[in-house]
């Protein structure tokens, strides 16, 4: 089938149900992890709840995971509790815990659902917890090539999405905060790039968007602030170990959902109004996108594309 196409939108120009949209992408998840400063800019929030709600209408399957580290630090100092990360990840006691459960759930999620329903009653907000939707172990940091003991951070190793899959059966769109239960009885942060990752995995998702403070992946960040357009899985995977620790999480996720079938994966500019239109549907390459390997072609063997 071919491909629907309007006017393009420009870069600061809101979705207006006229954007180009790909009869290729109806009916497909796209799991899209929203996060840092433009959760706190009131703009760019609704830059992006009518991007959401666009998918939507377009015959997408929308499925948003939100962080909320700014919050949850802010949170933290009011309360006079140490803020600290490790590795990229944040250092959780169980005080800390409380607070991000409070932020990330009780805040953050009613605050999203909100923003997207005022264009209708589209968004459902749910915790991983809810439905045992996300499982998760202990998780450390490693830190110069040592294993450091971070506390109730979780790394995911179930995911149950049928609750996901029935809201978008109804016509919903979830919206998942990244807290887990853990297979020990405790309740685990988890870094909500690795969350989105997992449940795009779980989901079968066409594309995993992870939106985030900077223009994409550097090339050779400090020096340069030229981005890395595309790469391969294994190209990530070799690059990985160089990354500075807040591009970590990102990347591990995009590496984790574009190895295990997801179709493509891509590190945005959030701080751009309407970026996961623009990262969707233009034409020119925004960010970093993340695409699975060429399978290769061994001798009397035929090389089989992933469904």
């Amino acid at each position: 089938m071919g491909t629907a196409v309007a006017r393009p939108v420009t870069q600061d120009e809101p979705p207006s149900g006229a954007v180009p949209w790909r009869e290729e992408l109806q009916g497909r998840t796209v799991v899209v992890k929203f996060g840092g400063n433009a959760m706190v800019d009131g703009a760019l929030l609704e830059a992006f709840a009518r991007d959401v709600v666009e998918l939507w209408h377009a015959g997408l399957l929308p499925v948003v995971v939100h962080g909320g580290g700014p919050q949850i630090s802010s949170m933290l100092d009011r309360l006079g509790l140490e803020v600290r990360f490790e590795a990229g990840m944040r250092v959780t006691t169980p005080e800390t815990m409380d607070v991000v459960r409070m932020v990330l759930t009780g805040r953050i999620q009613r605050e999203l659902v909100g923003v997207i329903n005022a264009h209708g009653p589209f968004a459902v907000g749910l915790s991983g917890e809810d439905a045992h939707t996300l499982t998760a172990v202990r998780r450390p940091a490693e830190v110069d090539g040592r294993l450091v003991d971070i506390g109730l951070v979780g790394d995911i190793v179930a995911v149950s999405p049928e609750t996901v899959r029935a809201l978008l059966d109804e016509g919903r769109i979830p919206v998942v905060s990244p807290v887990a239960r853990g297979t020990d009885g405790q309740v685990y942060n988890v870094n909500a790039d690795l969350a989105a990752s997992a449940l795009a995995v779980a989901l079968g998702a066409d594309r995993l968007m992870v939106l985030t403070d900077v223009e994409g992946l550097y090339a050779d960040w400090p020096h340069s602030t030229e981005v890395i357009e595309r790469l391969t899985a294994s190209e990530l995977g070799d690059l990985l170990p160089e990354l500075t620790s807040g591009m970590v999480p990102k990347m591990e996720g995009c590496l984790r959902a574009v190895r295990a079938g997801v179709g493509r994966a891509q590190v945005l500019d959030g701080r751009v109004p309407h970026a996961v239109l623009h990262g969707l549907f233009s034409e020119k390459g925004q960010g970093t996108t993340i695409v699975p390997d060429e399978p290769s072609c061994s001798p009397g063997h035929h090389a089989e594309a992933r469904p």
